[in-house]
Protein backbone atom coordinates (compact mmCIF):
# COMPACT_ATOMS: atom_id res chain seq x y z
CA UNK A 1 0.00 0.00 0.00
CA UNK A 2 1.25 3.24 -1.26
CA UNK A 3 0.97 6.54 0.72
CA UNK A 4 1.02 9.59 -0.72
CA UNK A 5 2.62 12.85 0.80
CA UNK A 6 0.59 14.54 3.30
CA UNK A 7 -1.92 11.32 3.71
CA UNK A 8 -2.12 9.73 6.92
CA UNK A 9 -2.59 6.00 7.37
CA UNK A 10 -6.08 4.85 7.83
CA UNK A 11 -6.68 1.15 9.80
CA UNK A 12 -9.63 -1.09 8.96
CA UNK A 13 -10.91 -2.36 12.38
CA UNK A 14 -10.23 -5.77 10.86
CA UNK A 15 -7.18 -5.24 9.90
CA UNK A 16 -6.25 -3.64 13.59
CA UNK A 17 -7.51 -7.32 15.11
CA UNK A 18 -5.43 -8.81 12.53
CA UNK A 19 -2.65 -7.20 13.69
CA UNK A 20 -3.09 -7.48 17.06
CA UNK A 21 -3.80 -11.20 17.25
CA UNK A 22 -1.78 -12.20 14.40
CA UNK A 23 0.74 -13.45 14.03
CA UNK A 24 2.28 -15.45 16.84
CA UNK A 25 0.22 -17.46 19.47
CA UNK A 26 -3.06 -16.32 20.89
CA UNK A 27 -3.43 -14.69 23.66
CA UNK A 28 -6.58 -14.10 25.92
CA UNK A 29 -8.27 -10.79 26.23
CA UNK A 30 -8.16 -9.67 29.81
CA UNK A 31 -11.35 -8.26 30.92
CA UNK A 32 -11.60 -5.15 33.54
CA UNK A 33 -12.30 -8.03 36.49
CA UNK A 34 -8.83 -9.28 35.91
CA UNK A 35 -7.50 -5.91 37.60
CA UNK A 36 -9.80 -5.67 40.39
CA UNK A 37 -9.92 -9.18 41.75
CA UNK A 38 -12.70 -10.14 44.29
CA UNK A 39 -11.53 -12.21 47.34
CA UNK A 40 -13.42 -14.70 48.62
CA UNK A 41 -15.41 -14.55 51.56
CA UNK A 42 -13.24 -14.52 54.75
CA UNK A 43 -9.99 -14.39 53.01
CA UNK A 44 -7.18 -11.77 54.92
CA UNK A 45 -6.65 -8.38 54.04
CA UNK A 46 -3.00 -9.44 54.27
CA UNK A 47 -3.32 -11.75 51.47
CA UNK A 48 -4.12 -8.95 48.85
CA UNK A 49 -1.24 -6.47 50.06
CA UNK A 50 1.18 -9.92 50.12
CA UNK A 51 -0.01 -10.29 46.61
CA UNK A 52 0.05 -7.19 45.19
CA UNK A 53 3.40 -6.66 46.53
CA UNK A 54 5.33 -9.74 44.88
CA UNK A 55 7.01 -9.12 42.13
CA UNK A 56 5.59 -10.13 38.78
CA UNK A 57 7.36 -12.77 36.63
CA UNK A 58 8.72 -11.55 33.22
CA UNK A 59 6.57 -12.05 30.52
CA UNK A 60 7.61 -14.97 28.05
CA UNK A 61 9.10 -14.00 24.43
CA UNK A 62 6.24 -14.36 21.32
CA UNK A 63 8.43 -16.67 20.58
CA UNK A 64 7.41 -18.92 23.26
CA UNK A 65 5.01 -22.07 22.81
CA UNK A 66 1.24 -21.38 22.87
CA UNK A 67 1.23 -23.56 25.72
CA UNK A 68 3.39 -21.71 27.90
CA UNK A 69 0.52 -18.91 27.85
CA UNK A 70 -1.87 -19.78 29.18
CA UNK A 71 0.58 -20.81 32.22
CA UNK A 72 1.31 -17.09 32.73
CA UNK A 73 -2.66 -16.36 34.21
CA UNK A 74 -2.43 -19.62 35.92
CA UNK A 75 0.45 -17.88 38.01
CA UNK A 76 -1.66 -14.78 38.67
CA UNK A 77 -4.11 -16.92 40.14
CA UNK A 78 -2.32 -18.73 42.23
CA UNK A 79 -0.25 -15.76 43.16
CA UNK A 80 -3.88 -13.79 44.36
CA UNK A 81 -5.59 -17.22 45.80
CA UNK A 82 -2.22 -19.08 46.80
CA UNK A 83 -2.66 -18.06 51.12
CA UNK A 84 -6.06 -20.38 50.60
CA UNK A 85 -5.53 -23.00 49.14
CA UNK A 86 -2.65 -25.48 47.99
CA UNK A 87 0.55 -24.60 46.07
CA UNK A 88 0.48 -26.65 42.71
CA UNK A 89 2.66 -29.89 42.94
CA UNK A 90 4.97 -28.88 40.35
CA UNK A 91 6.27 -25.61 41.69
CA UNK A 92 8.07 -26.94 45.39
CA UNK A 93 10.01 -23.43 45.68
CA UNK A 94 6.53 -21.83 46.08
CA UNK A 95 5.08 -24.12 48.48
CA UNK A 96 4.98 -23.57 52.44
CA UNK A 97 4.91 -25.69 55.33
CA UNK A 98 0.95 -26.35 55.87
CA UNK A 99 -1.24 -24.25 58.01
CA UNK A 100 -4.18 -24.54 59.81
CA UNK A 101 -7.23 -22.98 58.16
CA UNK A 102 -9.53 -20.58 59.76
CA UNK A 103 -13.00 -21.35 58.74
CA UNK A 104 -14.67 -18.01 58.13
CA UNK A 105 -17.86 -18.81 60.15
CA UNK A 106 -15.74 -19.99 63.29
CA UNK A 107 -16.66 -23.36 62.97
CA UNK A 108 -13.67 -26.30 62.67
CA UNK A 109 -13.76 -27.68 58.52
CA UNK A 110 -13.34 -31.41 59.80
CA UNK A 111 -16.15 -33.60 58.21
CA UNK A 112 -16.21 -34.92 61.59
CA UNK A 113 -18.41 -31.99 62.54
CA UNK A 114 -19.88 -31.55 59.44
CA UNK A 115 -23.23 -32.71 60.45
CA UNK A 116 -22.83 -31.69 64.38
CA UNK A 117 -22.66 -33.62 67.54
CA UNK A 118 -24.76 -35.28 69.92
CA UNK A 119 -24.20 -35.72 73.91
CA UNK A 120 -26.41 -38.58 75.03
CA UNK A 121 -26.42 -41.47 77.69
CA UNK A 122 -27.65 -45.14 77.74
CA UNK A 123 -28.40 -47.41 80.49
CA UNK A 124 -29.90 -51.38 80.15
CA UNK A 125 -31.95 -51.87 83.72
CA UNK A 126 -31.16 -56.05 83.80
CA UNK A 127 -33.70 -55.96 86.16
CA UNK A 128 -36.56 -53.96 85.10
CA UNK A 129 -35.41 -55.08 81.77
CA UNK A 130 -35.18 -51.71 80.56
CA UNK A 131 -33.31 -49.49 78.13
CA UNK A 132 -32.87 -46.00 79.21
CA UNK A 133 -31.58 -43.41 76.69
CA UNK A 134 -30.96 -39.80 78.39
CA UNK A 135 -30.72 -37.26 75.35
CA UNK A 136 -28.93 -34.55 76.71
CA UNK A 137 -27.92 -32.18 74.17
CA UNK A 138 -26.84 -31.27 70.35
CA UNK A 139 -24.11 -28.90 68.64
CA UNK A 140 -25.24 -28.33 65.12
CA UNK A 141 -23.47 -26.48 62.33
CA UNK A 142 -23.95 -23.50 60.71
CA UNK A 143 -25.34 -23.37 57.04
CA UNK A 144 -22.42 -23.99 55.23
CA UNK A 145 -22.82 -24.30 51.23
CA UNK A 146 -19.15 -25.80 50.81
CA UNK A 147 -19.64 -28.32 52.88
CA UNK A 148 -23.16 -29.44 51.10
CA UNK A 149 -25.48 -28.73 53.65
CA UNK A 150 -28.86 -27.71 52.83
CA UNK A 151 -30.46 -24.75 54.88
CA UNK A 152 -32.71 -25.52 57.43
CA UNK A 153 -34.97 -22.72 58.07
CA UNK A 154 -35.00 -19.83 56.66
CA UNK A 155 -33.27 -18.06 59.05
CA UNK A 156 -30.23 -20.31 59.21
CA UNK A 157 -31.69 -21.92 62.20
CA UNK A 158 -33.45 -25.37 62.92
CA UNK A 159 -36.36 -26.99 65.07
CA UNK A 160 -34.29 -30.11 65.84
CA UNK A 161 -35.81 -33.53 67.38
CA UNK A 162 -34.30 -36.76 68.47
CA UNK A 163 -35.61 -39.73 67.27
CA UNK A 164 -34.59 -43.50 68.42
CA UNK A 165 -34.76 -46.83 66.56
CA UNK A 166 -34.20 -50.13 67.40
CA UNK A 167 -32.55 -52.46 64.79
CA UNK A 168 -33.54 -54.83 63.31
CA UNK A 169 -37.00 -53.82 63.21
CA UNK A 170 -39.09 -51.86 61.04
CA UNK A 171 -42.28 -51.55 63.80
CA UNK A 172 -43.45 -47.26 64.85
CA UNK A 173 -43.12 -49.59 68.05
CA UNK A 174 -39.22 -49.36 68.03
CA UNK A 175 -39.43 -45.32 67.48
CA UNK A 176 -39.12 -43.04 70.15
CA UNK A 177 -38.88 -39.31 69.94
CA UNK A 178 -37.81 -36.03 71.56
CA UNK A 179 -40.06 -33.28 72.30
CA UNK A 180 -39.11 -30.21 69.11
CA UNK A 181 -37.07 -27.12 70.65
CA UNK A 182 -37.28 -24.21 68.39
CA UNK A 183 -34.92 -21.75 66.63
CA UNK A 184 -31.80 -23.64 68.00
CA UNK A 185 -28.33 -24.83 66.85
CA UNK A 186 -27.38 -25.62 70.27
CA UNK A 187 -30.54 -27.61 71.79
CA UNK A 188 -30.31 -28.80 75.37
CA UNK A 189 -33.18 -31.81 76.02
CA UNK A 190 -32.14 -33.09 79.16
CA UNK A 191 -35.01 -35.93 78.11
CA UNK A 192 -34.78 -39.66 78.93
CA UNK A 193 -36.45 -41.85 76.81
CA UNK A 194 -37.21 -45.62 77.83
CA UNK A 195 -37.85 -48.57 76.27
CA UNK A 196 -39.27 -52.00 78.02
CA UNK A 197 -39.25 -55.48 77.46
CA UNK A 198 -35.78 -55.35 76.75
CA UNK A 199 -34.14 -58.58 77.40
CA UNK A 200 -30.33 -60.23 77.26
CA UNK A 201 -30.57 -61.34 73.99
CA UNK A 202 -31.80 -58.08 72.88
CA UNK A 203 -28.96 -56.38 74.38
CA UNK A 204 -26.83 -58.78 72.10
CA UNK A 205 -28.42 -58.28 68.85
CA UNK A 206 -29.63 -55.41 68.27
CA UNK A 207 -28.22 -51.86 67.85
CA UNK A 208 -29.49 -48.50 68.71
CA UNK A 209 -30.41 -45.93 66.18
CA UNK A 210 -30.03 -42.17 67.40
CA UNK A 211 -31.06 -40.07 64.58
CA UNK A 212 -31.14 -35.97 64.91
CA UNK A 213 -33.87 -34.15 62.39
CA UNK A 214 -35.16 -30.63 61.81
CA UNK A 215 -39.01 -30.12 61.98
CA UNK A 216 -41.04 -28.83 59.55
CA UNK A 217 -44.62 -28.00 59.49
CA UNK A 218 -45.33 -27.43 56.24
CA UNK A 219 -42.74 -29.99 54.10
CA UNK A 220 -41.52 -33.61 55.24
CA UNK A 221 -39.32 -33.33 58.36
CA UNK A 222 -35.46 -32.71 57.41
CA UNK A 223 -32.82 -35.09 58.50
CA UNK A 224 -29.20 -33.60 59.51
CA UNK A 225 -27.20 -36.53 61.28
CA UNK A 226 -27.32 -39.99 62.83
CA UNK A 227 -25.33 -42.16 64.95
CA UNK A 228 -25.37 -46.00 65.45
CA UNK A 229 -24.51 -47.42 68.99
CA UNK A 230 -24.34 -51.71 69.28
CA UNK A 231 -26.20 -52.54 72.48
CA UNK A 232 -23.64 -55.14 73.27
CA UNK A 233 -21.05 -52.32 73.68
CA UNK A 234 -23.74 -51.36 77.38
CA UNK A 235 -22.71 -53.26 80.88
CA UNK A 236 -25.70 -54.02 82.89
CA UNK A 237 -26.85 -51.44 85.16
CA UNK A 238 -23.74 -49.00 83.98
CA UNK A 239 -24.49 -45.80 82.62
CA UNK A 240 -22.26 -44.85 79.65
CA UNK A 241 -22.04 -41.61 78.32
CA UNK A 242 -21.22 -40.89 74.75
CA UNK A 243 -20.37 -37.34 73.18
CA UNK A 244 -19.69 -38.73 68.91
CA UNK A 245 -20.05 -36.84 65.74
CA UNK A 246 -23.46 -37.59 63.64
CA UNK A 247 -22.97 -39.01 60.25
CA UNK A 248 -24.94 -39.21 56.95
CA UNK A 249 -27.79 -41.71 56.96
CA UNK A 250 -27.19 -44.85 56.13
CA UNK A 251 -29.55 -47.53 54.89
CA UNK A 252 -31.30 -50.37 56.91
CA UNK A 253 -30.50 -54.07 55.92
CA UNK A 254 -33.76 -55.47 56.24
CA UNK A 255 -32.52 -59.06 54.93
CA UNK A 256 -31.80 -59.82 58.83
CA UNK A 257 -34.51 -58.22 60.20
CA UNK A 258 -35.75 -60.88 61.90
CA UNK A 259 -37.46 -58.92 64.84
CA UNK A 260 -40.71 -58.90 62.29
CA UNK A 261 -41.93 -62.06 62.99
CA UNK A 262 -42.28 -60.96 66.67
CA UNK A 263 -45.77 -59.58 67.64
CA UNK A 264 -44.41 -57.74 70.40
CA UNK A 265 -44.08 -58.23 74.07
CA UNK A 266 -46.20 -58.21 77.05
CA UNK A 267 -45.36 -58.17 80.95
CA UNK A 268 -47.58 -60.02 83.25
CA UNK A 269 -46.99 -61.00 87.04
CA UNK A 270 -48.34 -63.86 88.61
CA UNK A 271 -48.83 -64.82 92.27
CA UNK A 272 -50.77 -66.83 94.39
CA UNK A 273 -52.43 -65.91 97.32
CA UNK A 274 -52.81 -68.18 100.35
CA UNK A 275 -55.06 -65.92 102.06
CA UNK A 276 -57.57 -65.50 99.28
CA UNK A 277 -56.65 -69.24 98.07
CA UNK A 278 -56.68 -68.20 94.30
CA UNK A 279 -54.20 -66.66 91.32
CA UNK A 280 -53.68 -63.03 91.57
CA UNK A 281 -53.06 -62.15 87.48
CA UNK A 282 -51.39 -58.24 86.61
CA UNK A 283 -51.30 -57.59 82.66
CA UNK A 284 -48.69 -54.74 83.86
CA UNK A 285 -47.82 -53.47 80.05
CA UNK A 286 -46.71 -54.46 76.40
CA UNK A 287 -44.65 -53.43 74.28
CA UNK A 288 -43.43 -53.26 70.62
CA UNK A 289 -46.67 -54.56 69.44
CA UNK A 290 -47.30 -55.12 65.47
CA UNK A 291 -49.56 -52.24 64.15
CA UNK A 292 -52.68 -53.72 62.92
CA UNK A 293 -54.17 -50.10 61.82
CA UNK A 294 -53.62 -47.91 58.69
CA UNK A 295 -52.25 -44.97 60.64
CA UNK A 296 -49.83 -47.82 61.91
CA UNK A 297 -50.72 -48.03 64.98
CA UNK A 298 -53.24 -50.34 67.32
CA UNK A 299 -55.83 -50.18 69.83
CA UNK A 300 -54.95 -52.95 71.98
CA UNK A 301 -56.62 -54.51 74.82
CA UNK A 302 -56.06 -57.87 76.45
CA UNK A 303 -57.91 -61.07 77.00
CA UNK A 304 -57.09 -63.91 79.58
CA UNK A 305 -58.53 -67.09 80.15
CA UNK A 306 -58.08 -69.95 82.85
CA UNK A 307 -58.13 -72.93 80.66
CA UNK A 308 -59.55 -76.26 81.09
CA UNK A 309 -62.89 -73.37 81.76
CA UNK A 310 -65.98 -75.64 81.77
CA UNK A 311 -68.36 -72.97 82.98
CA UNK A 312 -66.58 -70.50 80.45
CA UNK A 313 -66.67 -68.17 83.55
CA UNK A 314 -62.70 -67.29 83.08
CA UNK A 315 -62.57 -64.67 80.62
CA UNK A 316 -61.15 -61.01 81.78
CA UNK A 317 -60.45 -58.06 79.91
CA UNK A 318 -58.32 -54.97 80.03
CA UNK A 319 -59.97 -51.18 79.13
CA UNK A 320 -58.78 -50.37 75.37
CA UNK A 321 -55.67 -48.53 74.85
CA UNK A 322 -56.33 -45.73 71.62
CA UNK A 323 -53.51 -45.47 69.16
CA UNK A 324 -50.55 -46.70 71.06
CA UNK A 325 -47.93 -49.72 70.48
CA UNK A 326 -46.82 -49.39 74.08
CA UNK A 327 -49.79 -49.55 76.19
CA UNK A 328 -49.83 -49.77 79.83
CA UNK A 329 -52.52 -51.77 81.60
CA UNK A 330 -51.76 -52.10 85.24
CA UNK A 331 -54.71 -54.01 85.87
CA UNK A 332 -55.04 -57.18 87.95
CA UNK A 333 -57.81 -60.36 87.59
CA UNK A 334 -58.33 -62.92 90.05
CA UNK A 335 -58.90 -67.00 89.69
CA UNK A 336 -59.97 -68.50 92.61
CA UNK A 337 -58.80 -71.96 92.76
CA UNK A 338 -56.64 -73.85 94.89
CA UNK A 339 -53.47 -74.14 94.36
CA UNK A 340 -53.51 -78.14 93.59
CA UNK A 341 -55.75 -77.86 90.65
CA UNK A 342 -53.22 -74.99 88.93
CA UNK A 343 -50.82 -77.74 87.92
CA UNK A 344 -53.78 -79.32 85.90
CA UNK A 345 -54.71 -75.47 84.46
CA UNK A 346 -53.06 -73.51 81.47
CA UNK A 347 -53.47 -69.80 81.50
CA UNK A 348 -54.03 -68.14 77.88
CA UNK A 349 -53.02 -64.46 77.37
CA UNK A 350 -54.40 -62.76 74.15
CA UNK A 351 -53.65 -59.39 72.38
CA UNK A 352 -56.02 -57.85 70.49
CA UNK A 353 -57.03 -54.60 68.44
CA UNK A 354 -60.10 -53.31 68.86
CA UNK A 355 -61.99 -52.04 65.60
CA UNK A 356 -65.19 -50.28 65.54
CA UNK A 357 -67.88 -51.88 63.02
CA UNK A 358 -65.97 -55.11 62.22
CA UNK A 359 -63.78 -57.96 63.81
CA UNK A 360 -61.31 -57.35 66.35
CA UNK A 361 -57.94 -58.05 64.97
CA UNK A 362 -55.69 -60.46 66.64
CA UNK A 363 -52.11 -59.59 67.52
CA UNK A 364 -50.36 -62.08 70.09
CA UNK A 365 -50.76 -64.47 72.14
CA UNK A 366 -48.79 -66.40 75.05
CA UNK A 367 -49.46 -69.32 77.23
CA UNK A 368 -48.21 -70.06 80.64
CA UNK A 369 -48.64 -73.78 81.82
CA UNK A 370 -47.30 -76.61 82.67
CA UNK A 371 -47.30 -77.71 78.98
CA UNK A 372 -45.14 -74.52 78.02
CA UNK A 373 -41.56 -74.57 77.26
CA UNK A 374 -38.68 -71.59 78.27
CA UNK A 375 -39.21 -69.09 79.98
CA UNK A 376 -42.76 -68.79 79.89
CA UNK A 377 -42.70 -72.86 81.45
CA UNK A 378 -40.22 -70.55 84.48
CA UNK A 379 -42.65 -68.23 85.25
CA UNK A 380 -45.78 -70.96 85.87
CA UNK A 381 -43.20 -73.11 87.92
CA UNK A 382 -41.76 -70.09 89.96
CA UNK A 383 -45.34 -68.93 90.65
CA UNK A 384 -46.69 -72.39 92.16
CA UNK A 385 -43.54 -72.51 94.18
CA UNK A 386 -43.35 -69.20 95.63
CA UNK A 387 -47.00 -68.57 97.57
CA UNK A 388 -47.51 -65.22 97.90
CA UNK A 389 -44.89 -63.65 95.84
CA UNK A 390 -45.57 -61.56 93.07
CA UNK A 391 -43.34 -62.58 90.27
CA UNK A 392 -43.10 -60.50 87.30
CA UNK A 393 -42.02 -61.87 83.44
CA UNK A 394 -41.60 -60.55 80.11
CA UNK A 395 -42.93 -62.67 77.25
CA UNK A 396 -42.41 -62.88 73.37
CA UNK A 397 -46.12 -62.99 71.73
CA UNK A 398 -46.86 -65.53 69.03
CA UNK A 399 -48.90 -64.91 66.18
CA UNK A 400 -50.44 -68.53 66.44
CA UNK A 401 -51.85 -69.41 69.80
CA UNK A 402 -52.46 -73.43 70.24
CA UNK A 403 -56.14 -74.08 71.10
CA UNK A 404 -56.85 -70.10 70.89
CA UNK A 405 -60.09 -68.84 69.30
CA UNK A 406 -58.84 -66.20 66.85
CA UNK A 407 -61.96 -64.61 66.43
CA UNK A 408 -63.48 -61.83 69.38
Amino acid sequence: MTLRKGEKMTISIQEHMAIDVCPGPIKPIKQISDYFPRFPRGLPAAVGRSSSSAPRPAPSQTSGSPSEHPRDDEEDVDQLFGAHGTAPAEQPARSQAPEELVDPEGYESDDCTALGTLDFSLLYDQENNALHCTINKAKLPKLDYRKGLKPMDHNGLADPYVKLHLLPGASKANKLRTKTLRNTLNPTWNETLTYYGITDEDMIRKTLRISVCDEDKFRHNEFIGETRIPLKKLKPNQTKNFNICLEKQLPIDKTEDKSLEERGRILISLKYSSQKQGLQVGIMRCAHLAAMDANGYSDPYVKIYLKPDEDKKSKHKTAVKKKTLNPEFNEEFFYEIKHGDLAKKTLEVTVWDYDIGKSNDFIGGVVLGINAKGERLKHWFDCLKNKDKKIERWHTLTNELPGAVLSD
